[in-house]
């Protein structure tokens, strides 16, 4: 028992520190004008691919045993996911908005980490209770591993968004701001190892989603401010490239 215990605190860090195998790539001092709104654009299409991962897990639990003669939703899960949706949201609209000067680049990439760090605990849940149910090394523990691992190499790029396009970085700063992402994991597979429930998962997975939602709707914002026919074109494509990484990824 205490060996599967520290074996799930040791995967989950590796699932939740892998967020780092990005940050060179983001400390990169020379980026153009078009590549950062390029990347910003993948990180907003990783970002929707993540609300849509995350709701599909929900929805299976949510929908499985519905009322109304099998046809409805579970009530009480949508009532947990519902309320986890509003203070997920909300949460960080309070946090945007106690300043009327809004959100600094720091600000504004803290939030996205904090979004990341909530999607991640959910999956520090789910490996904790599988690693309890299934066994640390199951063939399908491993599999969720390996793919948490991928996507979460794929969380930097959001979190460094508001960053990119300019020419200081300092990395200290960013590494904080990773761990804020990518920390919670492990929080969440010690919170899976000793319990770990439909209705809990719930609620987390909703405000997970309420979390990602709201960051990216000033991404967006940003990205379409001021832009020409040539940034517009690149937008698209990078979200579209986006939410296709994010696809593929978790297709393992």
């Amino acid at each position: 028992m205490a060996g599967d215990f520290l074996g799930t605190i040791l995967f989950s860090l590796i699932m939740g520190m892998s967020i780092f195998l990005s940050l060179p790539v983001v400390l990169r001092k020379k980026t153009s004008e078009r590549m950062a709104h390029l990347l910003n654009a993948v990180a907003i299409g990783i970002l929707i691919f993540m609300i849509a991962d995350v709701f599909s897990d929900v929805a299976a639990n949510i929908y499985a045993n519905g009322s109304l003669a099998g046809y409805g939703a579970d009530p009480v899960l949508s009532a947990l996911f519902a309320s986890g949706f509003i203070i997920g949201f909300f949460m960080l609209y309070m946090f945007e908005n106690r300043s009327k000067r809004g959100l600094s680049p720091v600000g504004m990439s803290l939030m996205i980490a904090i979004g990341m760090g909530l999607q991640n605990l959910t999956e520090g849940l789910v490996f904790g209770s599988l690693s309890v149910s299934l066994g640390l090394f199951s063939g399908v523990a491993l599999v969720v591993l390996c793919g948490f691992v991928l996507q979460n190499i794929t969380e930097g790029f959001p979190i460094a968004a508001p960053f990119l396009g300019s020419q200081k970085k300092d990395a200290g700063l960013m590494a904080l701001l990773f761990l804020v992402g990518g920390l919670p994991t492990v929080i969440g597979g010690i919170m899976g190892f000793f319990f770990s429930s439909t209705a809990f998962n719930t609620l987390f997975d909703g405000l997970a989603i309420g979390a990602i939602l709201y960051v990216i709707l000033p991404m967006i914002k940003h990205q379409l401010r001021d832009i020409d026919p040539i940034k517009q074109k690149l937008i698209y494509t990078g979200i579209f490239l986006g939410f296709m990484i994010g696809f593929l990824v978790n297709l393992i």
